[in-house]
């Protein structure tokens, strides 16, 4: 599904770069994966695993449309979440992405964040993209169904208004994140309500803007959305599972690299609200200024699954997995996307990058 959804939304990504200023577009397509710093094409390069675009394109699918209907809101949707990343990128000071230097750290923090620019810019153009220009030549199997073509101009306006807010609640909840690294009492529903806006507000848009496009009723809109808004949240806790003891071979990032941040991540959150004694010796260890030494980042890392915040954390992913499948049950979809939907959820939960 993954692949599938790559391959449909991959030759909108390039034409959306191609046209792009020349200061930006270098940036933009080494971060993408599709060029080296020099300007070279990337054998096998890829753009990351295109869940967002996934669950659009799917969600079109389920409420009776097709694939191409919800190709322009699978094209925003990406672009949006690349700007998120580039700006996140130069925030943190993370230096690996994909298993490559980040583009800020070859090209510079300004031409990064300008290129993340570029791409909000572009997302919101794309919404407007006639659906009867989609898919390319070539993108789209039959067995997807037929696009009906519903007008840009029924959708536009709601859509615009759907991402719109998306990026709002993403910088709100980008916000909190960064003002809970100078802060020694954070608790875990304003973490949860950070993780809520930071992550899953655009895997929520991107249901809405995939079945509104699809041509969904309002309640099939609403409903995918709420099954979008709960996976993005299971899906930032495993990403703060990843981040603790995720596998450098295989995310693509360093080891322990939010805990050398000493960063307020769900589990952390959890271990040091469990009043545990490990708990205790985690805050001791963790709420102090400057960055985590190595051995000490290993040490929290031990703390943090002592106090419980690795089992807090896993649970309650299962728990909102359980919801989100509710919600998309609830609202009435079609059998083929639906079972891929649940596929995805499940991959959300189970993957270990």
């Amino acid at each position: 599904m993954l692949a599938w959804s790559r391959a449909l939304v991959d030759p909108g990504l390039r034409a959306v770069v191609d046209g792009m200023p020349d200061e930006v577009r270098a940036v933009t397509a080494y971060h993408f994966g599709w060029l080296d710093e020099r300007g070279r094409p990337v054998a096998g390069g890829g753009a990351g695993k295109a869940l967002r675009p996934a669950l659009a394109l799917l969600s079109a699918e389920a409420v009776g449309g097709a694939a191409a209907d919800g190709l322009p809101a699978a094209l925003a949707v990406e672009l949006t979440h690349n700007f998120s990343l580039l700006h996140d990128d130069v925030m943190d000071r993370d230096r690996t992405r994909r298993h490559r230097p980040t583009a800020w750290s070859v090209f510079g923090a300004n031409p990064a964040i300008l290129a993340g620019d570029a791409l909000l810019a572009c997302a919101f153009e794309s919404l407007a993209g006639a659906p009867s220009a989609w898919p390319p030549a070539g993108h789209a199997p039959a067995e997807h169904g037929v696009a009906k073509r519903v007008p840009v101009e029924g959708v536009l306006a709601e859509g615009v208004r759907t991402l719109s807010r998306a990026v709002l609640d993403l910088v709100e909840g980008q916000c909190a994140d960064v003002s809970f690294e100078t802060r020694t009492d954070v608790d875990v529903p304003e973490c949860l309500r950070m993780a809520e806006h930071k992550t899953g507000a655009l895997l929520a848009a991107s249901c809405a803007l995939g079945a509104a496009y699809g041509g969904g009723t309002p309640p099939q809109i609403g409903g995918l959305r709420r099954f979008g808004a709960r996976i993005g949240l299971a899906f930032q806790l495993v990403d703060d599972l990843l981040g603790i003891w995720g596998d450098p071979a295989v995310t693509g990032k360093p080891v322990h690299a939010d805990l050398r941040r000493r960063k307020k991540s769900l589990p952390v959150v959890a271990a040091l609200a469990s009043g545990t004694a490990a708990g205790g010796e985690l805050a001791r260890l963790y709420l102090r200024d400057g960055p985590l030494p190595e051995g000490d980042a290993a040490r929290a890392a031990r703390l943090v699954e002592e106090a419980g915040g690795r089992a807090w954390a896993r649970q309650r992913a299962r728990r909102l997995k359980a919801e989100a499948l509710a919600e998309l049950d609830a609202a009435a979809p079609v059998e083929r996307p639906r079972a891929e939907l649940r596929a995805l959820a499940h991959l959300v939960l189970d993957r270990d990058h």
